[in-house]
Order: C-alpha cells, then structure tokens, then sequence
C-alpha cells in the first residue's frame, strides 16, 4: 500500500498498535540490528509497518526522526541480512520527518530467522516464537485443521458407535434416515467422515463436533471445555473442576445449563433485574461460548476453552490470537475455523456472520453491567463478564469501556451516541448531565469516539461515532 500523510493521520488515530504497526519515536537515531529484528518479527506476523518520528505512547503524536537520512542503503543493509526487499517512505510532516518501512509478509509455511531466531512481538517487546507459533506457520498449505485426520480405518457401525449421528438431524431439524446409508451419506456430503479404501476417515471437524467421548480420539482428547467453579473472587480454592468429553455440538446445551448452574444470582439491581435472575444474561454466555469455540486456535497444543466462574465474575477464554483487534470485535467478524462455523451456525448454535459480540454487548447493557473486558494474552484470548457494579463503583476503565461500546452499539443500528442515550446506559438521571459529559470528554480524548458533526456548538444535540466510523 502508499503510504501517504492521510494513511499517517488514521494511524495515529488508533487506540492500539496492531501485530501490523508498531511506532518509534527514534527522534536522533534508531539502532540498525534492532530494526532487523522488527522487520522479521512483522514480516512473520503477515507483514506491517515500522513507523519512525511518532511518539509510541498515547497521545500519539509526530515528533520527527532523524534516524537512517540514507533510507536507501538502510533498505539494502536489510535485504543482505534478510533476503526480502523492504520498502520506505518519507514523509514532511509539519511536525517533522516521518520514515516509514513497509516489510512483507513471510512466505506462505516458511518463518523468518535472523541470527537462528524467530522473533514475533509480545505488546512492546520482541520475543522468540512459541513452539505452537512455529508450527502453525510450517502447517501452512496443509489441509486445515477440520479437515484432517481424527481417526482412520473406522467402519460404518464404529461410525455409528463413535459420533451422536441423531444429535446432527435433531439439531438440521431433519428426520433420521430409514437406513444407516443414509446416515452415512449425510455425513460424507458435511465432510464429517470421508471415504477411504479401508472403510471411512473421521475427520477433526467431525469428532469435534458430533464425538461421544472424546476420549475415543487421542489427538482431540485435550480439546474438551473446562468449567471450573472457584470459592470467592480468585483461584486459591476451587469449588468445582469440570472437564467435558463430549462434541462441542452435542454438548453445547448442556454446558450453556450447566455454566447457568453455576452462576451465583444477582441481588436487586434496579428496574432491569430481580433478585432471582441470574448474574449474567443467557444469550451473552451462549454467545461468547461459541466465539470461543470457533475462533479458538485448533493447531495450538494442549490448549482448550476455559470457562472459569468467579463471585464477581466469568472468564472465557480460547487459545490462539484474534485476526482483527479486540475493539473491532463488536462489529467486525473473522474466523479461524471457517468450516466449524458454518456448520454451527446452519446447526443454529451460532448466529450469523458478525452478529455474535454485538448481542453479548446490548444485553449486558440491558442488565446494566460494567461492560464486558476482552483481553488478548501472548497464546489465549478472554472475554471477562463483570457482576453488577454501582456507577460509583466503576473505575475509569469501566467507564470508557462502557462509553466505546455503547458508541458502537448505537452507530451499528443507524443511530448515534448523545449524552442523554449514555445516561440511560449507565442508569443516571437527568441531573447528572455533567457526569456522563466528563466521561465523552475522556472518550474524546483517548480517541476512542469522534464528533458525528465537529462544525456543530451545540453541546446539548452533540452526537458521537466511533473513532473508526
């Protein structure tokens, strides 16, 4: 892509750098091996930009560089080391000389290495790549994960024996066959099973899915979702451990009953809730369940979801990284296991495309809870449910949380964020204007919502977007 003086301005409009971003002030200098080794940690993580002369902390701002005044010899100091050309631009800034690096991504299976190591970014820090990292990129071109093998050599009755096959019609909503043909045809065409010469092949995405005991599949074995109930607000004792062992489909009600189980009731909250209803609305379980059941990294070993019940809160995480950043989660959607969510959805376990989060957010709006915490971890991905919270309970991270989400909320139906509608979100009255004005303010200021129309006075009518809208 060109990278030009607009291109610059969104990007310094963004709350976060990305896997694909990373800033520098390097106002004097910038040491040339330490360059190398960003270049290869980006061009590992599918290529990005190496940004000079801009402050790496928030507010970010142009503060000039004038580090590498030949960008000409440094972009061939680069291809001697690293075999890959690396693009540059410069840019006049009035605030000062930007330099730009533009590093491609790795070759599709092949990771790059610098001295014999293969760096990818942790936040702020360069760090060798994890053994699941590596082997994620060499399994590139491979069939992907659904598609392999679970187990081979299986018979039509082991077939039977093996996967709840009943479960699938009852959940397509179409009668079971007369026959076991039938069956089987029906689960060929889904790629649940494929033929082989020694009976049939149980694929991943079937045994996944649709297993009886996951036990039964050795290398799906350690993918079962975890439950664990704690005493209190941390992890020193555990009330209950809970491993399941069955298909993510055929258990999926199951587990959703059993977390609800689990879950302590909230006392009287206001309007929204009684003291007999439950701490956290159903429908954001069950969706945030099956995010993490479909975006999971599957390729990560001896990882799985994990579902952690506290007092004050739920935890549900996955293995793996999102593709897109956390707060595009709400009304972006990408998949990992592509093939796992379109037959989840046709199983009418998960919603369409991108429908998912923004229900997760509206219902817990609804219930007025502080707004739901998505955290990204070096290898795992959570998404941390609160209990009920007084706004005067609520920190300042609380807030503008709430505040960004809300913002997104009400830009993805057509409608905008006023100080009046974030009221209403947080449960304040008509007299305390003021309050919720301080919280815009901040939002502002973290760039985390923009004015719908910057040429208005009007305070009272103001409307916000999203940074990104």
């Amino acid at each position: 892509m060109t990278v030009t003086l607009k291109q610059l301005e969104t990007w310094l409009a963004a709350p976060s750098e990305n896997e694909h971003l990373e800033f520098k002030e390097a106002k004097n200098r910038f040491d040339f091996e330490k360059l190398v080794d960003y270049c290869v940690a980006l061009a590992n993580e599918c290529g990005g930009h190496m940004v000079l002369g801009v402050s790496d902390k928030l507010p970010r701002k142009v503060v000039g560089t004038s580090a590498f005044d030949t960008p000409e010899r440094t972009v061939g100091g680069l291809y001697e080391r690293l075999h890959f050309r690396v693009l540059w631009t410069e840019l006049n800034h009035p605030d000062g000389r930007v330099l730009v690096f533009t590093v491609p991504s790795r070759p599709i299976g092949q990771p790059i290495e610098y001295n014999g190591r293969y760096l990818m970014r942790a936040g702020e820090d360069l760090v060798p790549m994890s053994p699941d990292f590596l082997q994620r990129i060499f399994a590139e071109g491979q069939p992907v994960f659904e598609a392999r093998i679970a187990l081979n050599g299986v018979s039509a009755e082991d077939i039977v024996r093996l996967l709840d096959t009943q479960s699938y019609f009852d959940l397509i909503q179409l009668p079971y066959p007369e026959n076991r043909q039938g069956v089987i045809e029906k689960f060929v065409s889904e790629k649940l099973i494929v033929p082989s010469s020694v009976g049939f092949t149980i694929t991943n995405l079937g045994a996944l899915l649709f297993a009886k005991n996951l036990d039964e599949f050795e290398s799906l074995s350690r993918k079962a979702v975890r439950v664990t109930t704690y005493v209190g607000n941390d992890k020193l004792t555990i009330k209950k451990d809970t491993i399941g062992n069955k298909g993510y489909a055929v258990d999926f009600e199951r587990l959703i009953d059993y977390i609800n189980g689990q879950l302590p009731s909230n006392e009287v909250i206001g309007k929204a809730l009684r003291e007999s209803v439950p701490m956290f609305p159903e429908i954001a379980i069950r969706e945030l369940v099956t995010n993490a059941l479909i975006h999971q990294d599957l390729d990560q070993t001896g990882g799985s979801i994990h579902i952690d019940i506290y007092a004050n809160r739920l935890e549900i995480s996955n293995p793996g990284l999102p593709r897109i950043a956390p707060d595009r989660f709400i009304d972006e959607y990408q998949s990992l296991n592509d093939r796992m969510a379109d037959l989840m959805r046709r199983l009418r376990i998960c919603e369409e495309k991108g429908s998912g989060i923004d229900k997760v957010v509206s219902s817990i709006e609804a219930f007025q809870l502080p707004a739901p915490d998505i955290r990204v971890g070096q290898i795992r991905t959570s998404v941390v449910l609160f209990a009920h919270k007084k706004f005067s309970d609520m920190n300042r991270s609380d807030r503008l949380r709430a505040c960004y989400q809300h913002c997104v909320l009400r830009y993805l139906i057509a409608e905008k964020m006023t100080n009046q509608s974030l009221r209403v979100r947080f449960g304040l009255t008509d007299r305390q204007t003021d309050i919720a004005s301080k919280i815009i303010t901040t939002a502002l200021d973290e760039k985390l919502i923009k004015l719908d129309d910057p040429i208005s006075t009007s305070k009272r009518y103001t409307r916000y977007n999203p940074y990104w809208a």
